[in-house]
């Protein structure tokens, strides 16, 4: 069985709610980076964690019951728990630009982040040392605007890679993605780092398109179907994988209403990824809200809008990867495979 040919449905991406930005940094020297999405004017965000191995920061803040209601930027990053040091960078772009939270005594930035896990895909002679820190933080926000962010092998999906069950010699490239959903007045947009260690499908008609592959490298192997014919897997560590994510709307939410859209967008990663939420993913998602739109919201719609957006931004993510060539060999990406 060969890939088959892919077609990518995303359309928009996160940006299409006002008052969000995204920028990317990319490091030159190894496939790694990260990606900041700011509101420059707040956004209430709450969060959810479905993986059982997350790599995490200021999450606790955002349960509904805890005391800031906005936050101005979420990080997503490469470079396992030493990319969470971006988000010094980022607090240090907003402290400079006059934004965080009021205390009296000076505005404090919050940032949410998640992290994820890229370290063994390096190309031949990339320095292993290199991973995002504060300055690549710094550098995203430098980068952040309201064009359509860049997909694929940048930012925080700069290393990331699919279908790692059977060996990262048999797997494949993930990336980062985008899309929106409107329906009425209201727009949900997502961005999807994707780095998870099931298989990748077409949310449409659940074909896989990306994932582990045979033992001879040159068709799509279906992870679940061959752990339940027995086969077994060389289990990665845990915390080695990981989808990381942002959901936005410009509905008007209280925390408990943001964070019934980020558990409802974790229902678009079960769409499009098999298997997910697995106890070697570290699977977060971040909900935002940026409360342009006055109408009442009709959580029911927004939370279905946040489900379809996420899955449509993980298929991007995969649609727009393009192969490396690392020291374990060649990571081919879902539009390369069989070509």
């Amino acid at each position: 069985m060969t890939s088959p040919k892919i077609v990518n449905t995303a359309t928009g991406s996160i940006v299409d709610v006002p008052g969000l930005q995204v920028g990317h940094f990319t490091h030159s020297q190894r496939p790694t980076g990260c990606s900041v999405v700011l509101a420059p004017e707040g956004a209430v965000a709450a969060v959810d964690v479905r993986g059982a191995a997350p790599g995490t920061r200021e999450t606790d803040l955002l349960d509904p019951s805890n005391l800031v209601e906005r936050v101005h930027a979420v990080l997503l990053s490469g470079g396992s728990a030493f990319g969470l040091d971006a988000a010094s960078g980022v607090m240090r772009w907003l402290d400079e630009h006059g934004i965080g939270f009021e205390t009296g005594y000076g505005r404090v930035p919050i940032v949410p982040a998640a992290v994820l896990f890229d370290l063994p895909v390096l190309r031949p002679g990339d320095p292993a040392h290199i991973r995002p820190d504060a300055k690549a933080g710094y550098a995203a926000c430098q980068a952040a605007s309201t064009q359509t962010p860049a997909a694929g092998n940048v930012g925080a999906g700069a290393g990331a890679c699919v279908g790692k069950l059977f060996g990262l010699n048999r797997a494949m490239k993930g990336g980062i993605g985008n899309a929106s959903v409107r329906v009425g007045p209201w727009v949900v947009g997502a961005l999807v780092a994707c780095n998870a260690v099931g298989d990748v499908l077409n949310p449409a008609n659940g074909q896989v398109i990306a994932g582990a592959r045979t033992a001879d490298g040159l068709s799509l192997l279906d992870t679940q179907a061959a752990l339940l014919r027995g086969e077994r897997s060389t289990r990665p560590m845990p915390g080695t994988n990981t989808t990381i994510g942002v959901v936005a709307t410009n509905a008007t939410l209280s925390k408990a209403q943001a964070q019934r859209l980020a558990i409802s967008a974790h229902d678009g990663l079960a769409r499009a990824i098999r298997p997910a939420h697995t106890t070697l993913d570290g699977d977060t998602l971040f909900a935002l809200a940026t409360c342009s739109e006055t109408a009442a919201p009709d959580l029911m719609l927004l939370t279905v809008m946040a489900a379809e957006a996420t899955a449509l931004a993980t298929l991007d993510a995969i649609c727009q990867a393009r192969g490396v060539e690392t020291t374990l060999g060649v990571l081919p990406a879902a539009q390369e495979l069989g070509a």
